[in-house]
């Protein structure tokens, strides 16, 4: 049975005083029985941020990591050391690094596979930019994606991943896909891991939405059959509007 999901995705926020301030808001809130949180601080402050949530209904993930090993790649951070802090879940493909940092479909098609092989859930984006849903092109887009980047993987590994569509256009724009047209992605994207492995299998994975949710318009957008929760950038810095979310189900 998948599961009801809210991760909070901090970007580069928050030095070591104020992620403590946040986690401290975020501990002092009873979190519902029927939703898994998440947040992912930044990489200075994993470690801290793991010890701080401890025995707390309250997961922390990272925000990326690198495909290799080890090696020469100055400023990058391995599986093997996000599991050395306690870290077992790391988000991939956030459309800031598809942008910015040259994470194309075959980078993050080598990024899962170094997840999985560090026995670590991953938790995979996608989307498309406002030029192709203005062009009617979103749903190739999506497609593209999730088979050059996840849908090599084998049906048991597959169990190890969760799915976040987040259409660029809606992120820290302000502007949110409606309910509608989050549904009908989260529901092709559904019918596409039927296809690829079993109903089983596409039922079972949880399919978060990310743009721009808020505590205004959670709840509506978690209401659809399809949307298992939400990744949740500018509203998760802020302890009460995140909470809000979380209790949006």
């Amino acid at each position: 049975m998948r599961r009801n999901i809210v991760a909070g995705n901090w970007k580069m926020n928050n030095n070591l005083l104020q992620t403590e301030a946040l986690l401290q808001e975020l501990k002092m809130q009873v979190i519902p029985e029927n939703v898994t949180v998440m947040v992912a601080p930044a990489y200075t402050n994993l470690y801290h941020a793991f010890e701080s949530v401890r025995g707390q209904a309250i997961e922390v993930v990272a925000q990326n990591m690198h495909q290799s090993k080890n090696g020469a790649y100055t400023g990058e951070v391995s599986a093997e050391m996000l599991k050395s802090v306690g870290i077992d879940t790391v988000i991939l493909g956030h459309s800031e690094r598809r942008a910015y940092f040259n994470d194309t479909n075959a980078v993050l098609a080598e990024k899962v596979n170094t997840a999985l092989e560090n026995d670590m859930q991953a938790i995979f984006c996608f989307g498309e930019e406002l030029e192709d849903r203005k062009q009617g092109e979103q749903f190739e887009v999506v497609k593209a994606q999730l088979e050059q980047g996840l849908l090599h993987l084998n049906e048991e590994q597959f169990k190890n991943i969760i799915l976040a569509y987040e259409p660029v256009w809606a992120i820290g724009t302000g502007e949110t896909a409606s309910p509608e047209q989050a549904q009908d992605i989260h529901a092709y994207v559904r019918k596409l891991i039927a296809s690829a492995y079993s109903d089983t299998v596409a039922e079972n994975v949880s399919i978060l939405y990310g743009g721009s949710v808020k505590p205004g318009n959670a709840k509506e957008i978690f209401a659809n059959p399809d949307v298992d929760g939400g990744l949740i950038g500018g509203a998760a810095l802020n302890a009460n509007d995140f909470m809000a979310i979380v209790n949006a189900f």
